[in-house]
């Protein structure tokens, strides 16, 4: 892990960003939403997301997974509910950052974030594409609250079933929770040389 070299983390990063806005086109269509924008962008990725596909995609998506009532904005101490993917997000870090260590691998060095204060950079890369799955609870916690999303104990439940959803990973259906555990494996491969292809769910 420490030795791999940047041209394999490029690569690396490319995968992971592809299949993160490929699920994002894939979730805003459940929503009934124009996913073409980010279809497009998937295609356009190149090694280490060169042109930043990654943040266009946000920006447009963003925009459109929320209904209008909300405005919505995605920022950390926004608005709700900000508050809920927060916490979902979290959830999800924490699982990702222990199947890597499961894995073998330290979580502290990412292959795209990095910050020395940061102890879960890689756990924040892989993570990436198992975003769209949180963000599709938050939308029906959304669709059943409407604009009353203080967190409530029944919200907290909900959130907290997220390591038990079902996602389609390498053609079979998983628990989230053990779909992270594939990817994680499936990165200690590429670090070792073992293979080039990055395991994650397709929404």
């Amino acid at each position: 892990q420490i030795a791999a070299s940047l041209p394999l983390k490029k690569q690396l990063w490319q995968q992971t960003i592809i299949a993160k806005i490929e699920n994002q086109a894939a979730h805003l269509a459940m929503q009934s939403a124009d996913n073409r924008p980010l279809l497009a962008l998937a295609n356009k990725v190149k090694s280490g997301d060169s042109e930043n596909c990654e943040a266009q995609a946000a920006a447009y998506y963003w925009k459109n997974v929320f209904p209008d009532f909300l405005s919505f904005k995605r920022e950390r101490e926004g608005a709700a509910p900000n508050n809920l993917l927060n916490y979902g997000y979290a959830i999800l870090r924490a699982m990702v950052a222990r199947n890597l260590v499961a894995s073998g691998l330290l979580p502290t060095l990412g292959i795209h974030h990095r910050n020395q204060y940061n102890a879960y950079c890689l756990a924040d890369d892989i993570m990436e594409p198992y975003r769209p799955y949180v963000d599709k609870v938050v939308c029906d916690i959304v669709k059943m609250n409407g604009k009353y999303l203080e967190m409530t104990p029944n919200m907290k439940e909900q959130l907290l079933s997220i390591p038990k959803l079902d996602v389609m990973i390498d053609g079979q259906k998983n628990p989230l929770f053990n779909a992270t555990q594939r990817s994680t494996a499936s990165l200690s491969k590429c670090f070792e040389g073992n293979s080039k292809t990055l395991l994650y769910p397709v929404f």
